[in-house]
């Protein structure tokens, strides 16, 4: 599954034929992407989405093999948009979030250098 869409919809429980969300997920997901550019992760120029023919491939094309950049992408997407109710969870997510974004910085800054 390569679409960035339809990836992050499995990942928050949501089939892919279930549109009615698919405009938040979106505007999400483009939050978090811009997010990672900021992080010097993806395009250099910017990266959005507007439907589920976007795909991680067009995404990481510069950059193949972050393959952590799926998760943290659907962990964040999740924390806007179905944040979990115990404390407990949520600051596991958080963690693994932090973690996520520090291996993803590190990595691209290894690779400019």
């Amino acid at each position: 599954m390569d679409s960035i869409l339809t990836s992050v919809k499995k990942l928050l429980g949501l089939t892919e034929e279930y549109t009615a969300f698919d405009p938040d997920l979106i505007m999400h997901i483009n939050s978090v992407l811009m997010i990672l550019r900021q992080m010097g992760v993806g395009p250099a120029d910017g990266f959005s989405i507007s439907d589920a023919t976007a795909t991680w491939s067009q995404y990481m094309a510069d950059c193949p093999d972050i393959e952590a950049v799926r998760s943290y992408v659907a962990l964040k997407v999740r924390m806007l948009f179905d944040p979990p109710q115990s404390s407990t969870v949520m600051e596991a997510v958080k963690n693994q979030i932090s973690e996520l974004e520090w291996r993803l910085y590190v990595m691209c800054d290894k690779e400019e250098k």
